[in-house]
């Protein structure tokens, strides 16, 4: 428990748990849990609010560390910073609920891959 609290705390000065993966690996190569810090967020399901990216990310770390399919995971990784630094630079909401609803936001991880 205090494990999730400090990744909790970590995650805030980074921007949000929504936009963290992370990945619990076991001792074996192929073995681990992957989730975003946040959790599953049942809280939000189905209002089209959710932000996709710890996710996306999570399921990165996956093909990386566990399938050992590393350019699967980088053209993951890169779709999403694509989209972050379109959001950026059209100026665009950096918090879930204004604008950009889930579907979206996925739409364009998608065109990015």
């Amino acid at each position: 428990m205090f494990g999730d609290i400090l990744t909790d705390e970590a995650s805030m000065l980074a921007g949000s748990p929504a936009c963290w993966p992370s990945a619990s690996l076991g001792l074996s190569a192929r073995g681990g849990l992957f989730e975003p810090i946040h959790g599953s967020a049942p809280d939000i399901a189905g209002r089209g609010i959710a932000i996709l990216t710890a996710a996306i990310l999570s399921a990165a770390l996956l093909l990386r560390y566990s399938l050992q399919l590393q350019p699967e995971a980088t053209r993951r990784r890169t779709a999403v910073s694509r989209r972050r630094r379109i959001r950026r630079a059209a100026g665009g909401p950096r918090r879930r609920g204004k604008s950009v609803t889930t579907r979206a936001a996925a739409d364009a991880v998608l065109a990015g891959l």
